[in-house]
């Protein structure tokens, strides 16, 4: 059945049209766009604010949710941060981490976010040992999406070394399948579905010895999937590939042939001019998740001069410090200012495209983040009314939502045609709060 919504204010990609009405389609796509719509048509579902295309959270670590808070009290590094992670993975169960990412999943969709790209590493048992089903902890990932009711692109992670072709240390046994070739034999049996893409990902060049990345970009490449990357996240990490091959990870991935239109680098901060050169000239892209990058302290990196030399743009909160892509958008503009001192490096329209287009083009979903005819109906609703949105004229709506409005003010969600969110309040985990924290104080007991 057709069901059409009418959108006081809506994002047309390159300004904000009052009075819209999107006709939506049985098979959850916009069958229509039609402008100039001053009054909700008979029978419409009438969407008050402005309403952006869904959020695409392009790097996701599920299971980190669960550190948030802790991991802020004192100092410490990215690795003493490591160390607390560890300790986190060790205590999940499919059964937990199914629960922990159905309220992650939610708090996601709360936030405006229809898509999420899960950079899913938490494979086997503790100490290593298959599970029965060797995929159940990604499918347990897979069934948390589908309940909170948003889509996943399951970046399945091939991780294989403590470091350089150093052996897994004890607590990253449950991330190993040994070799790539096993790798690529269990992800295999993944199946892609409705709301699901299967991906791939290198943990990291530090993960994957230096003679089995071609075979994790091979798999992605035969199976026309996305293939993601931890890059030059770390200094160390960029001077320990040096020691170990002569060239930076960058140029390790270019040698190995997973560089390319599929692939994106999530981080990518520390970059030299030759790096940023080979990210851009292969359309690599470049997924910057701003809020986990300053909560570690890992630095600002170069999206700009990426973006120049062709990389394109995504956001991810990765390690959920706050699950919040507008403010992923405007800490990228707003780092970018302190670090050169000057304003206006990107429009708020280039970086909500970030956030929605280019996001779900990096998670294999090129048919997803706009509002127009034929993409999929998926779209998020925001106040303009809010103590932070009330105030500018609706025709800066754009402007409104990427540096003043947060995922407080997301106040509809539609997923497919579905209602996912109504006026604040999640359809199928309404006391989301109260899930993330009894399911996150279970894995402390």
């Amino acid at each position: 059945m057709q069901v059409t919504y009418w959108l006081e204010h809506a994002w047309l990609d390159t300004h904000v049209e009052p009075g819209v009405a999107l006709d939506v389609s049985a098979d959850g796509r916009i069958a229509a766009v039609r402008t100039g719509v001053d009054t909700p048509p008979p029978g419409a579902v009438a969407l008050r604010g402005l309403t952006i295309p869904g959020l695409a959270n392009a790097h996701s670590h599920a299971f980190h949710r669960a550190l948030r808070g802790t991991v802020q009290v004192g100092s410490g590094t990215f690795w003493t941060w490591r160390e607390v992670m560890y300790t986190v993975a060790q205590r999940l169960t499919p059964d937990s981490y199914f629960a922990l990412a159905r309220a992650v999943y939610a708090e996601m969709a709360l936030a405006g976010i229809t898509n999420v790209g899960e950079f899913h590493y938490l494979h086997h048992a503790p100490g290593g040992t298959p599970y029965a089903d060797p995929n159940v902890m990604g499918e347990a990932l897979i069934a948390a999406a589908g309940e909170a009711g948003i889509r996943i692109t399951l970046l399945d992670t091939a991780y294989l070394s403590s470091g350089f072709g150093a052996a897994p240390e004890p607590h990253q046994l449950r991330f190993t399948d040994g070799t790539a070739d096993a790798w690529a034999e269990r992800v295999s049996a993944l199946k892609e579905r409705d709301g699901v893409r299967i991906g791939a990902a290198i943990h990291s060049v530090r993960a994957v010895p230096a003679d089995q990345l071609s075979t994790v970009a091979d798999w992605a490449r035969d199976h026309r999937a996305p293939l993601h990357v931890h890059l030059s996240e770390q200094t160390a990490e960029n001077d320990a590939c040096l020691a170990a091959h002569g060239m930076t990870p960058t140029q390790l991935l270019a040698e190995h042939g997973a560089l390319g239109a599929r692939t994106t680098g999530v981080h990518n901060t520390h970059m030299t001019d030759a790096d940023i050169a080979l990210i851009g000239a292969s359309s690599t892209g470049t997924c910057m998740c701003p809020t986990t990058e300053r909560d570690l302290a890992d630095g600002i990196g170069p999206a700009v001069a990426l973006q120049r030399a062709g990389s394109p743009l995504s956001l991810g909160s990765d390690s959920h410090a706050v699950i919040d892509l507008l403010e992923e958008a405007r800490a990228m503009e707003l780092d970018e200012r302190l670090r050169t001192r000057t304003r206006g490096h990107w429009t708020a329209a280039a970086l909500l495209r970030a956030a929605t287009a280019d996001g779900h083009a990096a998670l294999g979903r090129p048919d997803a983040g706009t509002l127009e005819q034929g993409a999929l109906a998926d779209f998020t609703t925001l106040t303009l009314d809010s103590v932070r949105t009330a105030g500018p004229v609706p025709r800066l709506g754009a402007e409104t939502a990427v540096f003043a409005a947060t995922a407080a003010d997301v106040h509809h969600v539609v997923v497919g045609g579905r209602v996912v969110v109504s006026d604040g309040v999640h359809v199928t985990v309404p006391d989301t709060g109260r899930a993330l924290a009894e399911t996150i104080a279970a894995l402390r007991d």
